[in-house]
């Protein structure tokens, strides 16, 4: 990296899932690392520390295009709650005036549609577009088909698993409780079960009525966080295709709340806060 240069950056969440936004139309990154610069900066305790580094950067089919790095340095396709943050540091910087912005992502084009309140953005409403539920779709290996409460065996033990693609891969597992040291020590073994070759999203969840599901989830390339957008997606779809929900489900994180609706023209509604939390000038390594 250059010597003496800064990097500004905007520190923004999303319920808790926290990430480093760099606005790629203002800021010079040409010739930069993304990955390892997504490991030094999202370093909690000598970086900025984050879930997650969000680059924005120009589309020619859409407003603007959202790259995202864990903060392991792999790259992710699609994020739900970095989007919410996109949409609402772009309409509230001036930097895209409307109140439905199309976002350009490796899983394709995603509408934030912006729930404003005195100018300002209150909510964002995301169309995070169709699940995908065949196997190879998500990807998985085995036979061809949907992966709907399969039987699926780590350490002698078996555990029923449901998988969806938000256009990241997610492995979906219902428990009666949420066991924190079951998330920390069962979570990274399924993030990299060889059934899922492009690693996994682990999702645990507890229903608690028709329209209610409580989450917690272990992220790819990122461990144990507070929130996901395309988890909490994945999950109530998992819990419907299970028979445990209807198609509307108020996702409880550890931070707050996300309304999720399946709607019945297939995709999948997420509403859900963002913020910013702050800014500043990150200095760039040799």
């Amino acid at each position: 990296m250059w010597g003496g240069m800064e990097l500004r950056f905007t520190k923004v969440q999303g319920l808790g899932n926290d990430f480093i936004l760099v606005n790629g139309l203002e800021e010079e990154l040409k010739d930069l690392d993304f990955s390892g610069l997504a490991v030094e900066m999202c370093n909690r305790h000598f970086g900025v520390g984050a879930d997650g580094l969000v680059l924005l950067l120009p589309s020619d089919r859409a407003d603007i295009y959202m790259r995202i790095f864990n903060s392991d340095g792999s790259e992710a396709e699609m994020c739900g709650n970095a989007i919410r943050c996109v949409a609402k540091y772009l309409y509230e910087r001036g930097l895209v005036r409307k109140e439905k912005i199309e976002v350009d992502t490796p899983a394709g084009i995603r509408v934030p549609e912006l729930l404003l309140e005195a100018g300002r953005v209150r909510a964002v409403r995301v169309d995070m577009g169709e699940p995908r539920l065949e196997r190879h779709e998500i990807p998985m290996t085995g036979p061809a088909g949907q992966v709907v409460d399969e039987p699926l065996e780590i350490d002698g033990v078996e555990y029923r698993i449901t998988a969806v693609s938000m256009g990241n891969p997610h492995c979906i597992l219902f428990f009666p409780n949420l066991d924190e040291e079951l998330l920390k020590t069962l979570g990274p073994r399924l993030e990299v079960h060889e059934a899922f070759p492009r690693r996994t999203n682990v999702e645990f969840v507890q229903v608690i009525s028709r329209d209610e599901i409580k989450m917690r989830v272990w992220e790819r390339g990122a461990g144990l966080t507070l929130a996901c957008g395309t988890g909490a997606c994945a999950a109530a779809v998992a819990a419907f295709l299970n028979g445990y929900t209807g198609r509307k489900v108020t996702v409880h994180l550890t931070a707050g709340d996300l309304n999720i609706e399946w709607s019945e023209d297939n995709h999948l509604y997420m509403t859900g806060p963002a913020e910013e939390v702050f800014s500043g000038a990150y200095p760039l390594k040799k």
